[in-house]
Protein backbone atom coordinates (compact mmCIF):
# COMPACT_ATOMS: atom_id res chain seq x y z
CA UNK A 1 0.00 0.00 0.00
CA UNK A 2 1.47 3.43 -0.49
CA UNK A 3 3.06 5.50 1.99
CA UNK A 4 1.21 8.12 3.75
CA UNK A 5 1.75 11.01 5.97
CA UNK A 6 2.42 9.85 9.28
CA UNK A 7 2.02 11.32 13.12
CA UNK A 8 5.27 9.85 14.21
CA UNK A 9 6.66 9.78 17.39
CA UNK A 10 10.50 8.94 18.56
CA UNK A 11 11.15 7.23 21.52
CA UNK A 12 14.85 6.89 22.22
CA UNK A 13 15.55 3.58 24.73
CA UNK A 14 19.27 4.18 25.62
CA UNK A 15 19.91 1.00 27.31
CA UNK A 16 22.73 -1.77 27.18
CA UNK A 17 22.18 -3.25 29.92
CA UNK A 18 20.98 -6.46 27.28
CA UNK A 19 24.18 -6.34 25.23
CA UNK A 20 27.47 -7.91 25.99
CA UNK A 21 29.65 -4.36 24.38
CA UNK A 22 29.21 -0.86 25.86
CA UNK A 23 28.50 2.00 23.71
CA UNK A 24 24.88 0.78 22.53
CA UNK A 25 23.39 3.17 24.72
CA UNK A 26 24.58 6.35 22.68
CA UNK A 27 22.55 5.07 19.77
CA UNK A 28 19.95 7.00 20.30
CA UNK A 29 21.69 10.00 19.85
CA UNK A 30 23.55 9.22 16.90
CA UNK A 31 20.04 8.27 14.65
CA UNK A 32 19.01 11.49 15.93
CA UNK A 33 22.48 13.59 14.69
CA UNK A 34 22.00 12.01 11.59
CA UNK A 35 18.91 14.37 11.15
CA UNK A 36 16.37 11.58 11.58
CA UNK A 37 13.73 14.40 12.62
CA UNK A 38 13.99 16.72 9.68
CA UNK A 39 14.75 13.52 7.30
CA UNK A 40 11.07 12.61 8.19
CA UNK A 41 9.68 16.05 8.27
CA UNK A 42 10.98 16.32 4.45
CA UNK A 43 8.43 13.45 3.87
CA UNK A 44 5.61 15.27 5.27
CA UNK A 45 4.84 13.27 8.59
CA UNK A 46 4.11 15.22 11.79
CA UNK A 47 7.42 13.92 14.37
CA UNK A 48 7.14 14.14 17.80
CA UNK A 49 10.54 13.54 19.61
CA UNK A 50 9.45 12.69 23.28
CA UNK A 51 13.11 12.14 24.23
CA UNK A 52 14.49 9.20 25.93
CA UNK A 53 13.44 7.09 28.30
CA UNK A 54 15.01 7.23 31.81
CA UNK A 55 16.37 3.84 32.04
CA UNK A 56 19.60 2.30 34.42
CA UNK A 57 22.79 1.98 33.41
CA UNK A 58 24.77 -1.23 34.42
CA UNK A 59 27.36 0.51 37.04
CA UNK A 60 24.63 1.56 39.13
CA UNK A 61 22.84 -2.50 38.97
CA UNK A 62 23.41 -5.82 39.95
CA UNK A 63 24.51 -8.55 37.07
CA UNK A 64 21.82 -10.70 38.75
CA UNK A 65 22.38 -14.29 39.56
CA UNK A 66 21.60 -17.10 36.50
CA UNK A 67 21.68 -17.11 32.67
CA UNK A 68 20.01 -13.65 32.55
CA UNK A 69 22.46 -10.95 32.62
CA UNK A 70 20.49 -7.68 34.20
CA UNK A 71 17.19 -8.93 34.24
CA UNK A 72 15.57 -6.77 36.99
CA UNK A 73 16.54 -3.46 35.32
CA UNK A 74 15.72 -5.01 31.67
CA UNK A 75 12.66 -5.60 32.75
CA UNK A 76 12.17 -2.25 34.08
CA UNK A 77 12.79 -0.51 30.83
CA UNK A 78 10.72 -2.92 29.18
CA UNK A 79 7.41 -1.95 30.95
CA UNK A 80 7.94 1.62 30.72
CA UNK A 81 8.51 1.31 27.24
CA UNK A 82 5.50 -0.55 26.34
CA UNK A 83 3.42 1.91 28.46
CA UNK A 84 4.99 4.16 26.20
CA UNK A 85 4.17 2.55 22.84
CA UNK A 86 0.60 1.74 23.80
CA UNK A 87 -0.16 5.18 24.76
CA UNK A 88 1.34 6.53 21.16
CA UNK A 89 -0.35 4.07 19.31
CA UNK A 90 -3.75 4.83 21.41
CA UNK A 91 -3.45 8.48 20.50
CA UNK A 92 -3.13 7.62 16.48
CA UNK A 93 0.77 7.73 16.66
CA UNK A 94 3.57 5.73 14.73
CA UNK A 95 6.01 4.79 17.34
CA UNK A 96 9.45 4.72 15.93
CA UNK A 97 11.91 3.26 18.99
CA UNK A 98 15.49 4.07 18.67
CA UNK A 99 17.98 1.27 20.81
CA UNK A 100 19.35 0.34 22.23
CA UNK A 101 20.00 -3.21 22.31
CA UNK A 102 17.62 -4.95 20.93
CA UNK A 103 16.24 -6.38 24.16
CA UNK A 104 14.08 -3.05 23.75
CA UNK A 105 12.12 -5.39 21.58
CA UNK A 106 10.37 -7.10 24.54
CA UNK A 107 8.65 -3.86 25.34
CA UNK A 108 7.81 -2.33 22.29
CA UNK A 109 6.25 -5.68 20.92
CA UNK A 110 4.39 -6.12 24.23
CA UNK A 111 2.93 -2.45 23.83
CA UNK A 112 2.27 -2.80 20.55
CA UNK A 113 0.16 -6.23 20.94
CA UNK A 114 -1.39 -5.49 24.08
CA UNK A 115 -2.99 -2.38 21.92
CA UNK A 116 -4.20 -4.72 19.62
CA UNK A 117 -5.68 -7.05 21.97
CA UNK A 118 -7.82 -4.51 23.15
CA UNK A 119 -9.59 -4.93 19.63
CA UNK A 120 -9.61 -8.29 19.36
CA UNK A 121 -6.92 -8.42 16.62
CA UNK A 122 -3.35 -9.50 16.13
CA UNK A 123 0.12 -8.20 15.36
CA UNK A 124 2.15 -9.79 12.96
CA UNK A 125 6.32 -9.56 13.10
CA UNK A 126 9.15 -9.07 10.86
CA UNK A 127 12.49 -9.06 12.45
CA UNK A 128 15.62 -8.26 10.71
CA UNK A 129 18.82 -10.01 12.34
CA UNK A 130 21.95 -11.29 11.55
CA UNK A 131 21.28 -13.17 14.53
CA UNK A 132 18.29 -15.35 15.82
CA UNK A 133 17.99 -13.70 19.09
CA UNK A 134 15.86 -17.21 20.54
CA UNK A 135 17.98 -18.52 22.77
CA UNK A 136 16.22 -18.79 26.54
CA UNK A 137 17.63 -19.14 29.94
CA UNK A 138 18.99 -22.68 28.88
CA UNK A 139 20.39 -22.45 25.76
CA UNK A 140 22.18 -18.91 26.27
CA UNK A 141 26.05 -19.08 26.05
CA UNK A 142 26.26 -15.34 27.16
CA UNK A 143 23.29 -14.40 29.75
CA UNK A 144 22.81 -11.29 27.82
CA UNK A 145 18.62 -10.90 27.59
CA UNK A 146 19.67 -8.74 23.92
CA UNK A 147 19.55 -12.47 22.93
CA UNK A 148 16.76 -13.51 23.90
CA UNK A 149 14.05 -11.23 23.15
CA UNK A 150 12.39 -13.11 19.75
CA UNK A 151 12.10 -16.19 22.17
CA UNK A 152 10.22 -13.84 24.66
CA UNK A 153 8.32 -12.62 22.16
CA UNK A 154 7.24 -15.91 21.48
CA UNK A 155 6.42 -17.13 25.08
CA UNK A 156 9.52 -19.03 25.32
CA UNK A 157 12.09 -18.24 28.50
CA UNK A 158 11.81 -16.38 31.98
CA UNK A 159 8.61 -16.08 32.83
CA UNK A 160 8.98 -12.34 33.97
CA UNK A 161 9.83 -11.13 30.87
CA UNK A 162 7.13 -13.15 28.74
CA UNK A 163 4.49 -12.57 30.71
CA UNK A 164 5.00 -8.83 30.42
CA UNK A 165 1.99 -6.99 28.93
CA UNK A 166 -1.08 -8.86 28.46
CA UNK A 167 -1.18 -11.54 25.59
CA UNK A 168 1.17 -14.62 25.88
CA UNK A 169 2.80 -14.88 23.49
CA UNK A 170 3.10 -11.67 22.41
CA UNK A 171 3.10 -12.88 18.69
CA UNK A 172 1.94 -15.72 16.99
CA UNK A 173 4.89 -17.94 15.13
CA UNK A 174 2.51 -18.18 11.89
CA UNK A 175 2.81 -14.40 11.55
CA UNK A 176 6.76 -14.14 12.88
CA UNK A 177 9.40 -13.91 10.02
CA UNK A 178 12.83 -13.92 10.75
CA UNK A 179 15.65 -12.20 7.48
CA UNK A 180 18.81 -12.05 6.94
CA UNK A 181 20.29 -14.52 9.53
CA UNK A 182 23.58 -16.05 9.66
CA UNK A 183 24.77 -16.65 13.06
CA UNK A 184 22.76 -18.98 15.05
CA UNK A 185 23.63 -20.78 18.55
CA UNK A 186 23.21 -24.71 18.45
CA UNK A 187 20.75 -24.14 20.97
CA UNK A 188 18.01 -21.28 19.13
CA UNK A 189 18.64 -23.02 15.92
CA UNK A 190 16.90 -26.10 17.75
CA UNK A 191 14.12 -23.49 18.96
CA UNK A 192 13.94 -21.53 15.43
CA UNK A 193 13.26 -25.32 14.05
CA UNK A 194 10.34 -26.17 16.13
CA UNK A 195 9.24 -23.09 16.06
CA UNK A 196 7.07 -22.74 13.38
CA UNK A 197 8.68 -19.36 13.07
CA UNK A 198 9.65 -18.69 9.05
CA UNK A 199 13.42 -18.09 8.67
CA UNK A 200 15.30 -16.68 5.74
CA UNK A 201 18.93 -16.91 6.13
CA UNK A 202 21.61 -15.45 3.94
CA UNK A 203 21.69 -18.54 1.40
CA UNK A 204 17.80 -17.27 1.18
CA UNK A 205 18.37 -14.36 0.25
CA UNK A 206 21.63 -15.44 -2.16
CA UNK A 207 19.23 -17.95 -3.91
CA UNK A 208 16.08 -16.17 -4.03
CA UNK A 209 17.16 -11.96 -3.97
CA UNK A 210 15.52 -9.80 -1.44
CA UNK A 211 12.13 -8.81 -2.81
CA UNK A 212 10.96 -12.40 -3.41
CA UNK A 213 11.55 -12.92 0.81
CA UNK A 214 10.60 -9.47 1.23
CA UNK A 215 7.07 -9.85 -0.68
CA UNK A 216 6.44 -14.05 1.44
CA UNK A 217 7.76 -12.66 4.58
CA UNK A 218 4.72 -9.27 4.33
CA UNK A 219 2.21 -11.79 3.54
CA UNK A 220 2.74 -14.19 6.40
CA UNK A 221 3.05 -11.15 9.02
CA UNK A 222 -0.23 -9.67 7.42
CA UNK A 223 -2.07 -12.76 7.40
CA UNK A 224 -4.99 -11.97 9.98
CA UNK A 225 -2.98 -9.51 11.77
CA UNK A 226 -4.04 -5.67 12.33
CA UNK A 227 -1.03 -4.54 11.75
CA UNK A 228 3.56 -5.23 11.37
CA UNK A 229 5.84 -4.69 13.97
CA UNK A 230 8.91 -4.18 11.98
CA UNK A 231 12.20 -4.71 14.13
CA UNK A 232 15.18 -3.68 12.18
CA UNK A 233 18.94 -4.57 14.28
CA UNK A 234 21.41 -2.98 12.22
CA UNK A 235 23.49 -6.02 12.20
CA UNK A 236 21.62 -7.66 9.43
CA UNK A 237 23.65 -5.18 7.00
CA UNK A 238 27.30 -6.42 6.63
CA UNK A 239 29.56 -4.51 8.65
CA UNK A 240 30.93 -2.97 5.47
CA UNK A 241 28.12 -0.69 5.33
CA UNK A 242 27.00 -0.87 9.06
CA UNK A 243 30.62 -1.08 11.17
CA UNK A 244 28.49 0.24 14.26
CA UNK A 245 27.33 -2.81 15.89
CA UNK A 246 28.61 -4.70 18.85
CA UNK A 247 28.17 -8.19 17.36
CA UNK A 248 28.65 -7.90 13.70
CA UNK A 249 28.83 -10.84 11.22
CA UNK A 250 30.42 -10.67 7.66
CA UNK A 251 28.50 -11.68 4.62
CA UNK A 252 24.73 -9.63 5.46
CA UNK A 253 22.47 -7.94 3.37
CA UNK A 254 24.16 -4.58 1.28
CA UNK A 255 23.02 -1.17 1.66
CA UNK A 256 21.06 -0.98 -1.21
CA UNK A 257 18.76 -4.35 -0.09
CA UNK A 258 18.48 -2.82 2.84
CA UNK A 259 16.60 0.02 1.52
CA UNK A 260 15.05 -2.02 -1.16
CA UNK A 261 13.58 -4.18 1.63
CA UNK A 262 12.27 -0.87 3.75
CA UNK A 263 10.55 0.94 0.48
CA UNK A 264 8.63 -2.30 -0.01
CA UNK A 265 7.36 -2.49 3.04
CA UNK A 266 6.53 1.16 2.86
CA UNK A 267 4.87 -0.22 0.02
CA UNK A 268 2.75 -3.12 0.99
CA UNK A 269 2.71 -3.56 4.82
CA UNK A 270 0.69 -2.18 7.10
CA UNK A 271 3.38 -0.87 9.37
CA UNK A 272 2.33 -0.01 13.00
CA UNK A 273 5.71 0.16 14.93
CA UNK A 274 8.92 0.27 14.25
CA UNK A 275 12.34 -0.50 16.22
CA UNK A 276 15.59 0.32 14.79
CA UNK A 277 18.36 -0.92 17.32
CA UNK A 278 21.82 -1.85 18.10
CA UNK A 279 23.42 1.43 16.50
CA UNK A 280 27.15 1.52 18.58
CA UNK A 281 28.05 4.71 17.93
CA UNK A 282 31.82 3.31 19.97
CA UNK A 283 32.27 1.30 17.53
CA UNK A 284 31.25 2.75 13.84
CA UNK A 285 33.29 4.92 11.70
CA UNK A 286 32.17 8.65 10.99
CA UNK A 287 28.06 7.36 12.41
CA UNK A 288 27.66 5.87 9.07
CA UNK A 289 25.65 3.18 10.90
CA UNK A 290 23.35 6.33 12.77
CA UNK A 291 22.92 7.58 9.47
CA UNK A 292 21.96 4.68 7.99
CA UNK A 293 19.54 3.86 10.44
CA UNK A 294 17.77 7.64 9.53
CA UNK A 295 17.98 6.68 5.59
CA UNK A 296 16.28 3.41 6.32
CA UNK A 297 13.84 4.92 8.56
CA UNK A 298 12.99 7.46 5.66
CA UNK A 299 12.68 4.88 2.91
CA UNK A 300 10.48 3.11 5.16
CA UNK A 301 7.93 6.13 5.34
CA UNK A 302 8.34 6.76 1.66
CA UNK A 303 11.17 8.29 0.22
CA UNK A 304 11.94 6.95 -2.97
CA UNK A 305 14.47 7.70 -5.82
CA UNK A 306 11.64 8.79 -8.35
Amino acid sequence: MPSRKRSVEIIGVPVDLGAGRRGVDMGPSAIRIADLEPRLEQLGHKVLDSGDLDVMIPETQKVGAGKLRYKTPVLAASEELRKMVEKSLAEGRLPLVLGGDHSIAIGSVAGSTNHFARQGETLGLIWFDAHGDANTPDTTPSGNIHGMSLAVCLGQGDPDLVNLGERTPKVLARNTVLIGIRDLDPGERDILKKSGVTVYTMRDLDERGMRDVVDEAIRLASDGTAGVHLSFDLDVVDPEDAPGTGTPVWGGITYREAHLAMEMMSDRAQIATIDLVEVNPVLDTQNMTGILAAELAQSLLGKRIL
